[in-house]
């Protein structure tokens, strides 16, 4: 049986592997020259299942709100785009209720952590190297009152499996000495230690190179026009290569998976949300956190990937555009040095580099996999800033439900009746 799966980033990609591994015909659509080159190219770095809350979430409307026009704001909604996103913005609010945003909270989790399982299954089973590291993340603090919210919602999510650790400030300083400096800034802090760092540009290109090795044929630089009927489902993909005929499609193409499928009839809640990221090589700092530092209060991540670190800490709701807003990128930057000044040392404007992609964001923040209502036809997108952390396990998930299995992990939640 041949299936085709429409994109190659890592939620494709995984997808693909898996479907591979169980035998089917694969094919792989990409309008790119490789994998991973849009969403899956640049994100943050960080596999961390204790950063599963999604965006809709109590309090967040009025947030918005007031964060309206403000180029520094953490969740920036453009002007031009509200009359666009206003159906998906009702949907919104209205997850942003505390049982809807506890609900939604734990289906991530659940998938998180069983996609960290199956990452740690095909890192040991093919060996790829992505810049990983295994020990941990470091969530800071600036005041007392935050500092308890998240400790309480840590507790919460540890009955569902999330392992932490409450670190005061001596601790803080212990695992990342570079906040020496700034210690007497900090509330505290929360470790978890299960959380993971890694590339996951370099991890998607090494699970495409395995892909091919099990038979797998990618067409890259292929556009996907839409989809064709025939019969009760999906006959063919029309692309800029021609059309090509399977009996089984997944599409897994992050915040353009609506405009394809909506060809075909069928809806799907997910609106794209800009992030960017700034890469810089790490050599001039030595003394660099060894381990990923999420800031609380200023909302940034400063993660080492190999010999670089990455800063991420944006979302800015403007369309499709993928430019890096200048503004944004400086507003991150300027929050990272006034926690660690001595980041200034390594943004160099010669060789810092400056990446945006949009993410696809459901109104529920948790992703959608699974069937559509066309019989032959799947849909694993949707993972907003969850994409890495979640894509390998989503990918085994779509798999065994192409493949008429019952998913390892209880699928509730994942349905597109259920956004």
């Amino acid at each position: 049986m041949k299936v085709i799966v429409l994109g190659a980033g890592v939620v494709g990609t995984a997808t693909a592997y898996f479907l591979a591994r169980r035998g089917f015909e694969v094919e792989v659509i990409e309008r790119q020259k490789g994998a991973a080159l849009e969403t899956s190219f640049g994100n943050g770095g960080v596999i961390h299942a204790s950063e599963v809350e999604p965006w809709s979430q109590p309090g967040m409307p009025i947030k918005i709100l007031k964060w309206l026009g403000k180029e520094n704001a953490p969740l920036l909604v453009r002007y031009g785009a509200i009359p666009k996103m206003w159906h998906w913005g009702l949907k919104f609010i209205a997850n942003c209720t505390e049982e809807r945003f506890h609900a939604n909270t734990l289906v991530n989790l659940r998938l998180a952590l069983h996609s960290l399982g199956v990452l740690q299954q095909i890192r040991a089973e093919t060996g790829i190297e992505y810049d990983v590291r295994t020990q941990g993340v470091l969530k800071i603090y600036s005041n007392a009152q935050s500092l308890k919210a998240g400790i309480a919602t840590a507790q919460f999510l540890s009955g569902s499996g999330l392992t932490y650790s409450e670190a005061d400030v001596t601790e803080c300083v212990r695992r990342v000495p570079a906040l020496k400096g700034t210690a007497s800034t900090l509330a505290g802090g929360i470790y978890f230690p299960r959380d993971e760092v890694g590339d996951c540009h370099k991890f998607t290109t090494g699970l495409a190179e395995r892909c091919a090795e099990l038979g797998v044929k990618f067409h890259y630089g292929t556009t996907v026009h839409g989809l064709e009927r025939g019969g009760n489902g999906i006959a063919a993909v029309a692309t800029s290569s021609g059309t090509m005929r399977a009996d089984k499609f997944v599409a897994s193409l992050g915040s353009y998976t609506p405009l394809i499928l909506r060809g075909v009839g069928i809806t799907v809640p997910i609106y794209p949300v800009k992030g960017v990221t700034i890469t810089v090589p790490g050599e001039a700092w030595p003394e660099r956190p060894p381990i990923p530092v999420i800031d609380d209060g200023r909302i940034f991540g400063l993660v080492p990937l190999g010999e670089r670190m990455r800063v991420s800490g944006s979302a800015e709701v403007a369309g499709y555009d993928t430019t890096p807003s200048a503004a944004r990128c400086a507003a991150i930057v300027n929050n990272v040095i006034s926690v660690f000044p001595d980041f200034a040392r390594c943004v160099d404007q010669r060789t810092a580099k400056y990446w945006a992609g949009v993410r696809p964001v459901t109104p529920s923040g948790t992703p959608i996999l699974g069937p559509s209502p066309i019989a032959n036809l799947f849909i694993a997108a949707g993972h907003g800033h969850l994409g890495w952390t979640m894509g390998c396990g989503s990918g085994e998930v779509v798999a065994a439900m192409v493949a008429g299995e019952q998913p390892t992990i209880d699928a509730t939640g994942f349905a597109l009746a259920d956004h």
